[in-house]
């Protein structure tokens, strides 16, 4: 995927020259990659998405062509970029979807402020440290500038490099990204206090633990009780579990756009009859 045929600036907001695309028109949808990887990485999943909606695909702090500031990379500071982007853009209310890293940063998002986020889509992240495997901890506990040499042969390191505004600061990223990763934390309480629709989406074979999306999804109000032959006992979120996927290919799958856009295109009434608000 190209993107010559989308729209693309810069929003300066919160120190950050940050960089963004748009693609399709009708309603917003901030789409947020995961770490080390920038808007290109949803290949042919972004255009399947821009066909009935103005998808705003993001580079956030650091990634792609997003340059990275006097910061560290967290998603609550970002989820305040994201905010600050849909404000710049002139958009009241957006829906929000990420991936991963960018799952945590749209959570944070509508953790942080709910009144701007309408629908949440969230790709194999979880709602605390310990949803990952106990290896993927011990493999985010070790990311750091030292991993550079064996990260130079990857595509992420190489698509990194074809667009970044300063190629030789990748190490830098992996540090920052490392920091990051190390982090301890559990927003299980902020989970079970949000009021929007939220599709939650894993593959089954992820690096989430399938218990804790499971968990996840009962945080939100899902899976608590029978829903009747009318549904009545349905709840606004909503879970996948996308069968011959790992947290790898996941976010590029045919079968996650069939999943979002039924989600996305439900009539308002119908997606927030049972979320309270």
């Amino acid at each position: 995927m190209t993107n010559a045929r989308a729209q693309t600036g810069y929003a300066d907001v919160n120190g950050v020259h940050l960089y963004y695309e748009i693609h399709g028109t009708g309603k917003p949808l901030i789409l947020l990659h995961g770490g080390l990887g920038f808007t290109s990485m949803f290949g042919p999943l972004l255009p399947q998405l821009a066909e009935k909606r103005k998808v705003i695909a993001v580079d956030l702090q650091a990634h792609g062509r997003t340059a990275d500031i006097d910061r560290p990379i967290r998603c609550e500071l970002m989820g305040d970029d994201i905010v600050a982007l849909i404000k710049h853009l002139g958009f009241q209310k957006a829906d929000v979807m990420g991936y991963s890293l960018g799952g945590g940063v749209a959570l944070r998002t509508a953790i942080q402020h709910p009144e701007v986020v309408d629908r949440l889509v969230l790709v194999s992240v979880p709602y605390s440290r310990n949803g990952w495997y106990p290896e993927i901890r011990q493999s985010m506990s070790q990311m750091g500038a030292s991993a550079f040499e064996f990260m130079k042969a990857t595509p992420m390191y190489q698509g990194y490099a074809a667009v970044a505004p300063k190629p030789g600061n990748f190490p830098a990223l992996l540090d920052k990204m490392g920091e990051l990763l190390r982090q301890e934390y559990d927003w299980s309480r902020e989970v079970a206090a949000l009021k929007i629709p939220v599709l939650l989406v894993y593959a089954d074979a992820d690096s989430v633990i399938p218990l804790h999306a499971v968990e996840f999804f009962q945080l939100l109000g899902g899976g608590q009780r029978d829903a009747g032959w009318d549904g009545s006992g349905m709840s606004s979120a909503r879970l996948a579990i996308l069968p011959g996927l790992t947290h790898y290919n996941v976010f590029m799958s045919p079968l996650l756009a069939q999943m979002v856009t039924p989600f996305l295109d439900a009539p308002a009434e119908v997606a927030r009859k049972f979320a309270g608000t």
